[in-house]
């Protein structure tokens, strides 16, 4: 496996900006080997602050780079990687998109067959390692996937999937966290309703999801096996739970998600 002592992250957004904390927080990679890029590098002096390599040019970034973290718009990935390309190693270096709905074919048109080329599709709780990531090898590239997880896996845990899956991933761990949130914020605003102030609410609904995903990944048991164990006959839990069945509460987020999986699909059409 490549040993990995350097990373540019290109595309000092809020997913790129979340990545370079991430590994700040983990130790896995020091601050001042990571290149972060962005076309107004002022707006990263927080990081510069915290001893990352800001800058603006992306080609300038990736010399000595192990894994390169492409982190644009798919929009933008086309000029991005007519840039990067000539400066780019497929000796030593892994490229690394997070761009929904660009295929690892799409950026081998500029890249060439040589490198490998991964797909990443993590969640802004990569931050503070607690991301869901997702990734996606091509043939050519599955002997670099002990490279990407060995990136990823230090800021959350990773599931490596088909490619034909990314759109999906998309909708369920990168859009997903906004649900979640959306959830404990309903749950703080019932808390409100019901007597407490509103720090308090958000303290109390916040840990509660906390424990609630915590007892999951730690039994392996199905979300309706931990239910079982707080809906005792004609009690309080079974009488809300089926109060937000009736509102729609599981369909809504079921719907929520294939929206988002079809707005992702639709997010990048090559040529176009």
């Amino acid at each position: 496996m490549t040993e990995i002592n350097k990373v540019a992250v290109l595309g000092g957004g809020n997913l790129g900006t979340a990545i370079a904390q991430g590994f700040a927080a983990s130790g896995f990679v020091d601050p001042q080997n990571v290149a972060i890029t962005r076309r107004r590098a002022e707006l990263l002096d927080d990081l510069a602050a915290e001893g990352f390599r800001t800058l603006y040019d992306n080609r300038e970034a990736v010399h000595g780079a192990d894994v390169v973290i492409l982190c644009v718009q798919p929009q933008q990935m086309e000029d991005l990687l007519d840039v990067v390309a000539p400066a780019l190693d497929a000796r030593r270096q892994v490229v690394v998109s997070t761009a929904t709905g660009v295929s690892i074919a799409d950026i081998r048109r500029w890249l060439g067959p040589e490198i490998p080329v991964l797909r990443a599709m993590p969640n802004l709780g990569i931050a503070i390692g607690e991301s869901m990531t997702c990734l996606a090898a091509d043939e050519a590239s599955i002997d670099a996937v002990p490279v990407a997880r060995a990136v990823f896996d230090v800021m959350g845990s990773t599931l490596l999937i088909r490619e034909d899956q990314m759109t999906s991933a998309t909708a369920l761990c990168a859009c997903g966290i906004a649900f979640f949130l959306r959830a404990i914020r309903a749950a703080s605003q019932g808390g409100i309703e019901i007597g407490f102030h509103a720090d308090e609410a958000l303290q109390l609904a916040s840990q509660t999801a906390k424990g609630a995903a915590a007892l999951l990944l730690s039994n392996r048991n199905h979300p309706e096996m931990e239910i079982d164990k707080v809906t005792t006959p004609q009690g309080c839990t079974i009488s809300g739970l089926n109060e937000m069945e009736n509102r729609g509460f599981s369909s809504a987020m079921v719907r929520g998600i294939i929206r988002s999986a079809d707005k992702a699909g639709a997010l990048y059409r090559p040529g176009e």
